[in-house]
């Protein structure tokens, strides 16, 4: 096992970039990031800290870009001669904007072949491109420009053309086609949607699916309850098992069978198919009454889970699994480990798009102050939980144009019912955040105490990440809106061990829901994991498939003998409560 002496610094993160113009400004014909920009959602743990949707005006920001531009006429002269000229263009034909490729709101041949729909469109390209522009121009601190983009970027995609019916070829050939009944239905949606809250189009048919029926279905029992969680072990469906087993810790947000879709889409089906005895928190999705519960009640959980799955296997070691934000919670239970002198009770960690170093701002982060952060928490407060849906709508202004936008079209303009899809019925599937760990999280997203030696305390022992020296496998996505894999990759210069780092396709939650046999599916990997992760990926090695198989196979060599399965769940103290998926996950 390789190990570090000391904690070191989080690597540099390289700026994605996309196609502008000139100057480097985008289009805003896009939700993705422009020029030498983040894209909007890095640490988990600062979008939740906001506990309210991030696409309110700038204040301040604003103000500060008004007084730039008002010291910089020649810029707003520039720019709305460039704008003018532009439109000169647009109107004779001659323009040759267009949308980013893949932007699927303007699919529609009707947005290039007719010539009033491409002026629309190009009207709408030039107009968003001279806003960028402008932005640029007032040369803003970091936070202020990012606030400022944000801000300009959501009003650019709400203001897109085919957000409006008249605007939208789509749009007019559904009414002829129906007549008009496509307002009638979408009418009813709208209706239906904005009765309660969150304030969203539906993005899903939640009358096709059933937890315990469709998702969730792996076989399995509850062994052991508390107040906090459920605890789930799942059937062997192999004659022999590995010796050491693994207990998956999910996120806090959302319920947890994102890791046990459907049949054949299931991460737990898969470790148990390869021999894994697996086990897997089910947290309880808290009320006003449990305000109180925090880092030391989740971290505490895991430990009890600990001691459940050992008793239970007769194992001294076993997995930890962490997703997400259940990652942040899975490294502090494995630092307090450490810190006691009890690190041997781990076979090995693994963290999925998780991220531990939020030093690196995005965005979102732009709204993250000691004012935002602590009216959100002053709110959550009151109300003794952040809710649920409180962080979807959250989450949707991270991405309008996917999560927003293209519903609002698809529920409304067109009079379509949302499509019946198994993880966007898992991300409507909502829980809150008990307003003590709400607490934690908003003061671990503005002090970055995860990085420093006994930055933090859990369950009165201060830690330090730098000395989990588990051997440690690590993944994330490529296209991860929420936990960017250059985030997540600093953890590889963190923790004390030589991680494994492996990049998977997708974003957040198809990077992890990503079985074998998928179309189109690779994952990186590579020898060393160098400071920088531009240069991580530069000599990383890609290979054809799911990350799945290559994870079991890192699980099976750390994991023990084989021995015969065990014939039935529970035991030694732990009596099987019920069958999987339990009690919790269905409230």
């Amino acid at each position: 096992m390789a190990t570090r002496e000391s904690t070191r610094n989080g690597a540099a993160r390289n700026g994605r970039r996309t196609n502008g113009s000139k100057n480097g400004a985008g289009t805003g014909a896009s939700s993705k990031p422009r020029a030498g920009q983040r894209p909007a959602g890095e640490a988990v743990v600062k979008d939740v800290a906001l506990g309210s949707g991030p696409g309110s005006l700038p204040g301040l920001a604003a103000a500060k870009l008004g007084a730039k531009l008002a010291l910089r006429p020649q810029a707003l002269a520039k720019r709305g001669l460039g704008l003018a000229a532009e439109l000169s263009k647009v109107a004779i034909g001659s323009s040759e904007l267009e949308p980013e490729k893949g932007d699927r709101r303007f699919k529609d041949k009707g947005w290039k072949l007719n010539p009033a729909f491409r002026r629309v469109l190009q009207t709408y390209l030039a107009s968003g491109q001279a806003l960028d522009g402008l932005v640029s121009d007032a040369e803003l601190d970091k936070r202020s420009d990012e606030r400022v983009r944000f801000f300009t970027s959501n009003l650019t995609d709400a203001l897109a053309p085919s957000n409006f019916p008249l605007l939208n070829p789509t749009v007019l050939k559904a009414v002829i086609d129906s007549g008009g009944l496509n307002f009638v239905q979408g009418a009813r949606q709208f209706v239906t949607d904005f009765s309660s809250r969150p304030f969203l189009p539906a993005s899903v048919d939640q009358s096709q699916f059933k937890v315990g029926e469709d998702l969730g279905v792996t076989p399995g029992a509850v062994v052991y309850r508390n107040e906090v969680f459920e605890l789930i072990q799942y059937d062997p469906k192999t004659d022999k098992v590995r010796e050491k087993p693994l207990l998956v810790v999910p996120q806090m947000i959302n319920k947890y069978y994102i890791i046990d879709l459907a049949p054949g889409q299931s991460v737990i089906e898969w470790a148990v198919g390869q021999g894994q005895q697996t086990f897997l928190i089910s947290w309880r999705n808290p009320g006003a009454e449990h305000s109180d519960w925090n880092y030391d009640t989740y971290c505490q959980a895991v430990l009890d889970a600990l001691d459940a799955a050992e008793a239970i296997t007769g194992s001294d070691q076993t997995h930890l699994m962490g997703l997400c934000a259940g990652g942040t919670i899975a490294t502090m239970v494995a630092a307090h480990l450490a810190a006691t002198g009890r690190q041997e009770r781990l076979g090995g960690l693994t963290l999925a798009v998780n991220v531990l170093d939020t030093s690196k701002s995005t965005s979102a982060d732009s709204f993250l102050d000691e004012a935002t952060g602590g009216l959100a928490m002053i709110e959550s407060a009151r109300k003794g939980y952040l809710s649920g849906k409180s962080l979807a709508e959250l989450f949707a202004w991270m991405r309008p144009n996917d999560m927003i936008w293209g519903y609002w079209v698809n529920n409304y303009l067109l009079g379509q019912p949302p499509p019946a899809w198994d993880i966007l019925y898992w991300n409507s599937d909502q829980t809150n955040m008990p307003a003590a760990l709400h607490r934690d999280f908003v003061q671990l997203g503005l002090e970055n105490k995860m990085v420093e030696p006994g930055g933090i305390e859990v369950l009165g022992t201060p830690i330090d990440i730098s000395k989990i020296t588990v051997d440690s496998y690590l993944l994330a996505g490529i296209a991860d809106h929420i936990s960017p894999w250059e985030a997540a990759y600093r953890t590889t210069q963190l923790i004390g061990s030589e991680p494994r780092f492996v990049l998977s396709t997708s974003g957040h939650i198809v990077a992890m829901v990503n079985p074998p046999g998928k179309d189109k599916a690779n994952y990186k990997v590579n020898e060393s994991n160098p400071e920088d992760p531009g240069d991580w990926l530069k000599t990383a090695t890609t290979h054809e498939g799911s990350w799945w198989p290559d994870w079991t196979a890192w699980l099976g060599e750390r994991s023990g003998k084989k021995h015969k399965a065990p014939r039935e769940p529970g035991g030694n103290g732990y009596p099987v409560l019920g069958e999987a998926p339990g009690t919790y996950v269905r409230q």
